[in-house]
């Protein structure tokens, strides 16, 4: 009975630590992963704005469907501005002494390709925390 209990409490605790925060929207600036409250705070870098639906993606969005429960937004800038500060998820791993690979977790959403690029601004809290076994970073976007 012990042992029952104590694997529904570890369940439990990796799948709190893991909720996907739905109230997130992300959004995806060429293969670059922000959040729409990102390009609403920085107008003045936005041509314009496209968002999808999950089930109705562009082939060069698919990729990103991990990510398009609420929908995604494809952003497209301003010819003139160059890109805004952003780094891939395998740097964060490596600041915080993880091996490269590791799944990056933002907002609950597990983002597998470490290769991936995310606007820094979104980056409002970084831990590492267990997920599965492993230790992983987790990345939340809004400030607390």
């Amino acid at each position: 009975m012990k042992k029952v209990l104590y694997s529904l409490f570890i369940f439990a605790s990796a799948t709190l630590f893991a909720q996907k925060n739905t109230k997130v929207k992300f959004a995806v600036l060429g293969d670059m992963v922000g959040t729409t409250t990102l390009f609403e705070n920085q107008k003045e870098y936005v041509q314009s704005k496209q968002t999808y639906k999950a089930s109705n993606l562009p082939q060069k969005l698919k990729k990103f469907s991990f990510i398009a429960d609420q929908g995604l937004t494809e952003v497209k800038s301003k010819n003139n501005v160059g890109p805004l500060d952003n780094v891939s998820l395998a740097q964060y791993n490596e600041q915080n002494n993880l091996p490269k690979d590791t799944p990056v977790i933002i907002e609950g959403y597990e983002f597998k390709d470490t290769n991936m690029r995310i606007f820094a601004e979104i980056a409002q809290q970084v831990e590492v925390k267990d997920y599965n076994g492993v230790k992983s970073v987790f990345i939340t976007t809004t400030a607390k």
